[in-house]
């Protein structure tokens, strides 16, 4: 019976994706479809309420709105100029800069929205146009823009990781700190990439000369900029404030910033930040929700105690687990978006995890960077599309030139898997 229940649930998912319904719909109604097969009390419609209200009744899970709305604030507050100014300071000049202001601005961006998408929207628009005036080939300009922006959901303060941490029950803050390493590494793989990129194609550095007046005022309001991810790792790491608490102090930060500092930021604007914030992390409480429904009949079902009957041997073995699943990971990052990802996959790992006494913070970092991998590659590839739109280029024309990224940043995955020591020593010298 458990093979049939995993059947129903799996079939019924799939047709309400064919279907064209939203991801929370589709577990909707794959969780119904699977409840009424098993019977009895998995029909109950106060369980299944119960169950919604439990996936978002979580003061952890408070702090995605409040960094989604600081991403909103931020974009609207006249940052993404600022930063890219800032970057541009130091990279501009040298032969390929504006590509390697592209690398840099996308991991300083990173630390204040974390979120790909928004990352993707917010510098494409500025960037791609910049660096085709500059004489960049269009396709090859958003491609590297896209791949850069796979730092966004690893870098704190990540929303991934936050759904993660509240799913698995583990400290946000520990993934948070645990999250740097990896960007820093998948930045270094950027630029590495990048570099013979550049020279391949005999790109021209066309950068105007810099008065000293212009350096420092760049620095200045790029340093007014970066001090709010400063400010989050210093109190989080020394325990000043909780991840949602944290949350907060950006959201009155980045106000702050943008209303009085740089001034390019009316009540209107704040207004339409909220409004967006709030459609966003309506969308993803809804999915948590659901998925959170869907973890319950699964529960009941079994289907999880199946799985991890199947993998079971590979207990013994913790790298290899961790290989498999993080290659499954991969694969369904090609047809799921990230958040489902996590949500569905997370309660079906963590008994394996637990047995194979794999350190679930430790899992977290590599499982979310081998779920964003999924924003650039095609069909999905959230990241893959929003890059398309800024950058008014076709699909086609844009996946071959994100596949020299990709492929070292799944190796990045595979690596930190069979070295897990490039994860833990950071980690454990940040935390002290």
């Amino acid at each position: 019976m458990v093979t049939v229940y995993s059947i129903v649930f799996l079939g019924s998912l799939v047709i309400g994706i064919l279907f064209g319904l939203p991801i929370a719909h589709s577990l909707l109604f794959s969780a119904a479809s699977t409840a009424l097969a098993i019977g009895g009390s998995a029909t109950n419609p106060q369980i299944v309420a119960a169950q919604l209200m439990r996936g978002t009744d979580s003061v952890t899970m408070m702090a995605l709105p409040f960094f989604i709305l600081v991403g909103e604030l931020m974009n609207r507050g006249g940052l993404t100029k600022r930063i890219i100014d800032f970057c541009n300071i130091f990279v501009g000049r040298v032969k390929g800069g504006l590509g390697y202001v592209t690398i840099f601005a996308c991991l300083m961006f990173a630390s204040l929205v974390g979120s790909a998408v928004a990352s993707t929207a917010a510098l494409g628009a500025i960037l791609i146009p910049m660096m085709v005036e500059s004489g960049y080939d269009r396709e090859k300009s958003a491609g590297l823009l896209a791949s850069a922006n796979l730092v966004a959901p690893i870098m704190p303060p990540s929303v991934p990781m936050i759904v993660y941490g509240v799913t698995a029950g583990v400290s946000i803050k520990s993934l948070f700190l645990g999250g740097i390493a990896p960007a820093i590494y998948l930045t270094a793989i950027m630029c590495v990439v990048w570099f013979f990129v550049s020279r391949k194609d005999g790109i021209k550095t066309e950068m105007p000369k810099m008065t000293i007046h212009y350096v420092v005022k760049c620095f200045l309001n790029g340093l007014c900029a970066l001090l709010l991810p400063v400010i989050i790792l210093v109190g989080l790491r020394g325990g000043i404030f909780t991840a949602t608490e944290a949350g907060v102090v950006a959201v009155v930060y980045s106000l702050v910033i943008g209303l009085f500092v740089y001034r390019e930021m009316t009540l209107k604007d704040v207004m339409h930040a909220f409004i967006a914030a709030a459609k966003m992390s309506a969308v993803v409480m809804f999915l948590a929700a659901t998925a959170q429904v869907a973890a319950y009949i699964l529960t009941i079902s079994r289907i999880p105690q199946l799985i991890t009957e199947s993998l079971h041997p590979l207990i013994e073995h913790p790298m290899l687990l961790n290989f498999v699943l993080q290659v499954i990971i991969i694969l369904m990052g090609t047809c799921v978006d990230v958040t489902p990802t996590i949500l569905i996959m997370t309660p079906i790992m963590l008994p394996l995890l637990r047995a194979a006494n794999i350190d679930l913070v430790y899992f977290g970092v590599v499982f979310t960077l081998a779920n964003v991998l999924g924003l650039t590659s095609p069909p999905v590839g959230p990241v893959l599309n929003v890059a398309c739109a800024t950058g008014n280029v076709k699909m086609d024309k844009l996946v071959p030139k994100v596949i020299p990224y990709y492929i070292p940043q799944v190796l990045l995955v595979f690596l930190l898997i069979f070295v897990p020591q490039l994860v833990t020593v950071p980690l454990a010298w940040i935390n002290g």
